[in-house]
């Protein structure tokens, strides 16, 4: 049984979710990502999360693995990926628009 390209992408602390929109920016290699991932979101995976959830993507086809030298292997999105991360960003924004509406603010959350 082949796991859905969305499943475990609908929390936006998970970490295949912050995976992919750090590879959404170009490849990097999982030192780079976990600093980015610190960066934009605040959160610091552990490398059992970081490298078990890599291992997970790479497996669905969401991100592959480039070649890199002895220590650093990059990774990049494929196109199933992109295309699994727009509709978790999509299942997000309604679930952020729903609760924007429901509390009474006006425009996006920041």
């Amino acid at each position: 049984m082949t796991t859905p390209p969305l499943s475990g992408l609908r929390r936006a602390n998970d970490p295949p979710l912050l995976i992919l929109t750090s590879l959404a920016g170009g490849a990097k290699h999982g030192y780079a990502l976990s600093k980015d991932i610190e960066s934009f979101a605040g959160i610091v995976l552990s490398p059992g999360a970081l490298y078990g959830a890599i291992t997970r993507l790479e497996e669905r086809g969401l991100i592959e693995a480039l070649e890199g030298d002895e220590r650093r292997r990059p990774y990049r999105l494929t196109s199933e990926g992109s295309h699994a991360l727009v509709a978790a960003l999509r299942e997000l924004r309604r679930v952020t628009d729903v609760a924007t509406s429901r509390l009474g603010i006006a425009g996006s959350v920041a």
